[in-house]
């Protein structure tokens, strides 16, 4: 049975990777392991060790203790927001991300105002 805190870790790691655009295989390579590990890591089947843990922080360029952001407390904060507390490991939102800050300053402001009023109306 997965245990909550492993599939945090492995949530985070997925955001992170995700973040960074790297591919699970381009992770494996920089931790010296195979691809199939980081997949069971990131679904929280595997639970990763401390010097993994560290070796992937290191690969990922993040301090260890960003795994473990937002872990206190989730299960309450999830119940009070609408929103997923990690909106970005949906692969579409953070599709969304990447092409909003593609977009020059001026134009995103615009676009943010615009989905602003949008929202607003809906």
């Amino acid at each position: 049975m997965k245990h909550p805190v492993d599939v945090h870790v492995g949530k985070r790691i997925r955001h992170r990777r995700w973040m960074v655009g790297m591919t699970q295989q381009q992770l494996a390579e920089k931790v010296g392991i195979k691809f199939q590990q980081i997949q069971k890591y990131e679904t929280g089947m595997n639970r990763v060790s401390a010097s993994r843990l560290w070796d992937i922080s290191d690969a990922l360029s993040v301090p260890v203790s960003f795994f473990f952001e937002g872990l206190e407390g989730g299960a309450e904060r999830e119940a009070e927001h609408a929103l997923p507390d990690d909106i970005l490991a949906d692969k579409e939102a953070l599709e969304l991300v990447r092409s909003y800050y593609a977009i020059p300053e001026n134009q995103r402001r615009r676009l943010f105002e615009l989905a602003r009023v949008l929202s607003d109306a809906a």
